[in-house]
């Protein structure tokens, strides 16, 4: 049986711009799609694309979504008790504190966490950067705590975002310490120097511990964001990049379309509109089409906006419900 689980997040913008934004855009397919489709609420622990794709893959969640682990085994560090610590930039704006992700070079990232680690000799914590975007703490013992993934605070305020639970005031506590740290250190009085935003945060999130995972259920995963291509790594299952226009495939496929989820962290919403033009041309047109004639017989949508997260259900027969009403993409912000 053929099938595809699509992820689309950010397809559903927020009710006050919504309908500027997407008004005239020709979507025929993807309109099609969501009216003839079943539509179900998400769950509150499947509205991000990390608590999804730890549904999807079969990975255990516990107090917090463990993808530090599973992104520290992509990037070639050992098993272990893992918490991601990215490099980024805060920054204060009238009442909002308001994040972005930030640039490093390897030796830069190299030299930091060689501060890092003698600053906090002795607390059950090492910093290692395999990779310049993603740093990480070794840990001795899993906290108990919830934490926000850094997909959904780039680019808004991060106030009321930090960590919760019953570890949270320790962690609080390091995250100041943290800022004091980087805040006071040469390397970011050089990047000044060079017109770089500062480093002047880590942010803290996804810990879990590392443990077997079986092979996922699917047999083709393709996907835009390197998160879906470590959740392939880590259960065994071939990953590919996503691909101009899709084709059809036998078995169960999973795709990931992340280019609105881009666009609207970043603000622009032209880039956003030419993104969703390219999904319904590429992506929606062959996938109606293949419903209909019988090469895919369901297709799985997951729309991730947070606590508007919907999953459509739709197969074949569905695809001929044709008293189903189309209504403007603007029409499901609403709900």
């Amino acid at each position: 049986m053929n099938t595809v689980h699509l992820f689309l997040p950010d397809l559903f913008l927020p009710e006050q711009i919504a309908a500027a934004v997407s008004a005239d855009l020709a979507l025929p397919n993807l309109r099609k799609l969501l009216a003839r489709a079943t539509r179900i609420p998400l769950p509150n622990e499947a509205r991000s694309l990390e608590q999804s794709l730890c549904a999807a893959f079969g990975v255990a969640v516990q107090n917090d979504v463990p993808i530090a682990p599973i992104s520290a085994a992509f990037d070639g560090l050992d098993a272990g008790i893992w918490l991601r610590a990215d490099p980024v930039n805060l920054r204060l704006q009238r009442d909002q504190m308001l994040l972005s992700q930030t640039a490093v070079s390897a030796s830069e990232a190299g030299e930091l966490c060689t501060a890092l680690n003698d600053y906090f000799a002795g607390q059950g914590m090492t910093f290692a950067a395999p990779h310049p975007l993603r740093w990480y703490v070794r840990l001795d013992h899993l906290p108990d705590m919830h934490t926000t993934p850094l997909n959904e605070v780039v680019g808004v305020n991060v106030r009321g975002a930090l960590p919760q639970g019953a570890d949270a005031a320790h962690w609080h506590q390091i995250f100041n310490e943290l800022q004091m740290f980087l805040h006071a250190h040469p390397f970011n009085e050089a990047r000044e120097a060079r017109n770089e935003l500062p480093i002047n945060s880590l942010w803290l999130w996804g810990a879990g511990e590392s443990v077997a995972a079986s092979p996922s259920g699917y047999t083709h995963v393709a996907a835009d964001d390197e998160l879906a291509a470590m959740f392939a790594a880590y259960t065994q299952t071939e990953c590919v990049p996503l691909g101009a226009y899709w084709q059809p495939v036998k078995g169960t496929q999973l795709l990931l379309f992340s280019g609105l989820r881009g666009a609207l962290q970043s603000g622009d919403l032209q880039t956003w509109r030419e993104a969703l033009q390219q999904f319904e041309t590429h992506y929606a047109q062959p996938l109606l089409a293949a419903l209909r004639t019988g090469q895919i017989q369901s297709l799985q949508l997951d729309v991730l906006v947070g606590e508007h997260s919907a999953r459509f259900n739709l197969r074949r027969a569905a695809t001929w419900r044709l008293w189903r009403r189309n209504v403007v993409l603007a029409a499901y912000s609403k709900n």
